[in-house]
């Protein structure tokens, strides 16, 4: 039996953050990123939508014995799709429920830390490309928290100078307010 495998477009991507076996770069096909909060959630998130001219980079990796239960922990303001159409076995995609999320808000706003997890684990993946993909690809931006120096994330990795300027410079070519950590 094969093992299913699921599609990781955030901080999935990044290797550190998890140890799901055999992780391969994959492309997922009319679907984009896009940042969004929930009332079961403080700070903005990821997510994906369809989105038919859009290409989205990431990986996908095993589900052992098709035991869904930690990962669906993990991701517990998404609901598991099946995008098996799009794959040579059983894969799914997690996507906030549409129903209960909105955009990013001053009182959610996306946690700095997060953002540079995404973006590391996109330059490991892709090298410079990585992350250009992840901007370009990427829908509703909103307010940051700067919680580098006291990452509230709870998979908060260290940061290479080279992610650090490639975020920094991101975020001022994107006009995005920066919150200080209160």
């Amino acid at each position: 039996m094969t093992n299913p495998r699921f599609f990781g477009y955030g901080s999935l991507v990044n290797l550190a953050t998890h140890v799901y076996p055999d992780p391969t770069p994959a492309q997922l096909v009319g679907w984009r990123r896009v940042w969004c909060h929930a009332k079961a959630r403080p700070v903005a998130f990821l997510s994906v939508e369809p989105c038919p001219k859009t290409t989205l980079h990431g990986i996908t990796a095993q589900v052992p014995d098709a035991d869904w239960a930690a990962l669906d922990l993990r991701e517990h303001a998404y609901n598991r799709r099946d995008v098996t159409d799009q794959f040579t076995s059983q894969t799914a995609v997690y996507e906030a429920n549409p129903d209960h999320t909105a955009p990013p808000s001053t009182g959610h706003p996306i946690l700095l830390s997060y953002l540079d997890v995404v973006i590391a684990g996109y330059s490991t993946l892709m090298g410079e490309a990585g992350p250009i993909h992840f901007f370009e690809t990427t829908a509703g931006w909103g307010p940051v928290l700067n919680d580098r120096d006291s990452p509230l994330y709870p998979r908060a990795q260290p940061l290479s100078a080279q992610t650090r300027a490639c975020v920094d410079d991101a975020i001022a070519d994107l006009s995005l307010e920066i919150r200080p950590l209160a």
